[in-house]
């Protein structure tokens, strides 16, 4: 029998995890919730929406699990503090971890994992609680991903790595080989982190820059 599951959001992410745990778990996704100045409706991908206000009382956390489904908004905090809440509220909080990563890993990620396909997770990897990794990442071996972190896709994180608390990793940045990334640090899009980052900070790669008077046609390739 599938276990029941309430997934907390109405947009983008709440959708592609009910998908994923429809399609590829043993979850069966039961409604959604969101609080309730956001709700603007009372269904969303053909189930209940209810007020995160009133979810223990329709779906009880003795019967149901639940999955945070959002993004990374405020550095991840905004996720952390539903994750808090529907803690305290009583519920097991749930994980997808999909068939189609490698996890290699001896050591289970913390709850609230959202692991999605082609992940590559090397032996002695940790993963802490509330950590999403979009699809094809590269988890290198002895590595930290502390909790409430996202990481988006195609990232390289290079062995005996760290990253704290806080942080968001943008799509094909890489992480050199024994680096710490301090908690709240943002890596933007294809940036190359070869030293410790400091505290806060946003790192950003040089941007590609156009051509004048060049086109593409005119190039010999």
């Amino acid at each position: 029998m599938r276990k029941r599951l309430v997934l907390f959001g109405a947009a983008d992410v709440a959708q592609i995890a009910n998908y994923y745990f429809e399609i590829d778990s043993d979850y069966e996704v039961v409604a959604f919730c969101v609080d309730r100045d956001y709700k603007t409706g009372t269904e969303f991908e053909g189930k209940p929406l209810v007020a995160f206000e009133e979810v223990a009382r329709l779906f009880p956390p003795s019967e149901h699990e639940m999955f945070i489904a959002l993004s990374y908004g405020q550095m991840n905090r905004l996720r952390e503090a539903k994750y808090n809440h529907a803690k305290k509220m009583g519920y097991r909080i749930a994980s997808y971890i999909s068939s189609r990563c490698s996890y290699l890993s001896q050591y289970r990620p913390g709850d609230n994992a959202f692991i999605f396909e082609d992940n590559t997770v090397q032996p002695f990897v940790r993963i802490g609680e509330n950590v999403t990794l979009w699809s094809g990442n590269h988890v290198g071996h002895h590595s930290e991903i502390a909790s409430h972190n996202f990481v988006s896709s195609h990232v390289v994180i290079s062995g005996h790595c760290k990253v704290n608390s806080y942080c968001f990793l943008g799509v094909n940045s890489t992480i050199a080989h024994t680096v710490e990334i301090a908690s709240g640090t943002l890596v933007g899009a294809g940036a190359v982190i070869t030293k410790n980052t400091e505290e806060g900070c946003i790192y950003v790669p040089p941007r590609a820059v156009k051509l004048e008077n060049r086109r593409s046609d005119q190039v010999k390739l």
